[in-house]
C-alpha cells in the first residue's frame, strides 16, 4: 500500500488529539471534523506510517460495510476522480436510498422508500441534498436478465422491476441518469431498522415538528415543538407525508432535516471524542449500510468529506407538482427541474439554489 508520507511520530500526536479528555478546551470552529480526524487517524495515517495496527483498522470498517454492485454501467461515472496519492477530487456524486432492502422479511416486499441523490461541490467544502419524489412519473429502461421491458411509471417502481436488492438498485440508477444526464460515483442503501439504531446510539437527535401530524403507521402524535427523539420516532415522523400541508414535499424535508439533526448530534455528543464510541458508532453504521464505492474506499471518503458540516448542507426540492393521472397519483415535472438537471451535470448547484430560492429546503 502506497505510504502517505506521515510516520509514527506524526501518528501519535494525531492519536493524542483524538484521546484527549472529554472536558478538554476546543475552538468550536474545530469541533467539525472531529469525527473524520478521529477515523483518519486510526484508518489513513496510522497505514501510512507503515503500522499493522492501522491495516488492521482499516480491514475492521471496510469489512464491517456489506458491498454490492449498485450501480448500473450506464449510470456510473468512469472519469477519473483520484489525483495524486488516491485523493479523490470534487465533484462527487452518490445516490442514497432508503429501504428495506436488508430487512429481516422479504417476503414483505422491498422498496425504495427515499431516493436522495446528494452532490459535494468541487471544493469538496459543500453538500447538496436533492430529494426525488418517489410518485415521480417518468420513463423506466428496459433490464436485462429480467422480463421487463421499460414502461413510464413512478420511479420507486423501478426498484422492484429490476428484482429488488442490488438489481433493484441498478435499474433505478439507470432510470435516474436517464432522467438527469449525470453520472454517479457510489451509491448507497441504509434499512430503516439501521436507521433507527444509528439514532439511538447518539442517544437521539433533535427534531422540530412544524406542523402537528399523527403517524399513519404508529399512531402516535406529533405535536408541534421541538424535542429530542428516539430512534423509531425520528424515522417515523421523517415517514409522514399525509396530513401535511405539503404532502411527500414536506416528507422529503423532513428527511433532509434528519440527516442534518445526526450529523449536528454526532458531533455534540461527544462520538468524535471518544475511540470506543466511534468504533461502536462506525461499526453500528456498517451493520445497516450496503455500499458501492466503485474503486474508491471507505477511507478515501471520509478524507474527502472531512470539512462537510451541518451547516454545510443545502436541501432542494426538484421542481414538480402532484398530478393525479387516470385514477393514478402521480409527481410530474416543473420546466425548472431541466435547469436544475443541467446545473447538476454541470455541478454548478451554488448558481442554481441562489436563482431559485423557492425550490430550497430549509433545513
Amino acid at each position: 500500500m502506497p505510504r502517505s508520507g506521515l510516520g509514527w511520530p506524526e501518528a501519535q500526536r494525531l492519536i493524542r488529539v483524538v484521546r484527549a479528555p472529554a472536558g478538554a478546551p476546543a475552538r468550536r470552529a474545530r469541533r467539525w471534523p472531529q469525527l473524520v480526524a478521529a477515523l483518519t487517524a486510526c484508518l489513513v495515517l496510522l497505514v501510512g506510517g507503515g503500522l499493522v495496527a492501522g491495516r488492521a483498522l482499516v480491514d475492521r470498517y471496510e469489512s464491517s460495510v456489506g458491498r454490492e454492485v449498485l450501480l448500473d454501467p450506464s449510470a456510473r461515472d468512469l472519469t477519473d476522480s483520484y489525483v495524486g496519492w488516491r485523493r479523490l477530487t470534487g465533484p462527487l456524486n452518490y445516490l442514497l436510498i432508503g429501504s428495506d432492502l436488508r430487512a429481516a422479511n422479504p417476503g414483505a416486499g422491498q422498496r425504495s422508500d427515499s431516493i436522495l441523490v446528494v452532490q459535494v461541490d468541487r471544493d469538496l467544502n459543500h453538500a447538496y441534498v436533492i430529494s426525488i419524489p418517489r410518485d415521480l412519473r417518468v420513463d423506466i429502461p428496459e433490464f436485462g436478465g429480467t422480463s421487463f421491458g421499460g414502461a413510464r411509471q413512478r420511479i420507486n417502481a423501478a426498484f422492484e422491476f429490476g428484482g429488488g436488492g442490488s438489481g433493484g438498485v441498478q435499474l433505478l440508477s439507470a432510470t435516474l441518469s436517464t432522467l438527469t444526464g449525470m453520472r454517479f460515483d457510489g451509491a448507497a442503501v441504509i434499512d430503516f431498522g439501521g436507521f433507527k439504531q444509528v439514532i439511538d446510539s447518539l442517544g437521539g437527535v433533535t427534531m422540530c415538528v412544524d406542523t402537528e401530524v399523527r403517524s399513519i403507521h404508529t399512531k402516535r402524535l406529533f405535536p408541534v415543538g421541538c424535542r429530542q427523539m428516539n430512534g423509531a420516532e425520528a424515522l417515523d415522523y421523517s415517514r409522514q407525508r399525509y396530513g401535511l400541508p405539503d404532502g411527500d414535499y414536506d416528507r422529503q424535508r423532513h428527511q433532509q432535516q434528519l440527516l442534518k439533526a445526526i450529523l449536528t448530534k454526532a458531533m455534540e455528543s461527544g462520538v468524535t471524542r471518544n475511540p470506543l464510541r466511534l468504533d461502536q458508532f462506525i461499526r453500528g453504521i456498517g451493520q445497516s449500510l450496503t455500499v458501492d464505492t466503485g474503486e474508491a474506499t471507505l477511507t478515501d471518503l471520509v478524507v474527502a468529506l472531512r470539512n462537510i458540516r451541518p451547516d454545510s448542507l443545502t436541501g432542494i426540492r426538484v421542481p414538480s407538482h402532484p398530478q393525479n393521472i387516470g385514477g393514478v397519483s402521480y409527481v410530474l415535472l416543473d420546466p425548472a427541474a431541466d435547469s436544475l438537471f443541467q446545473a447538476m451535470r454541470d455541478a454548478d448547484l451554488a448558481a442554481w439554489v441562489r436563482a431559485h430560492p423557492e425550490w430550497v429546503n430549509s433545513i
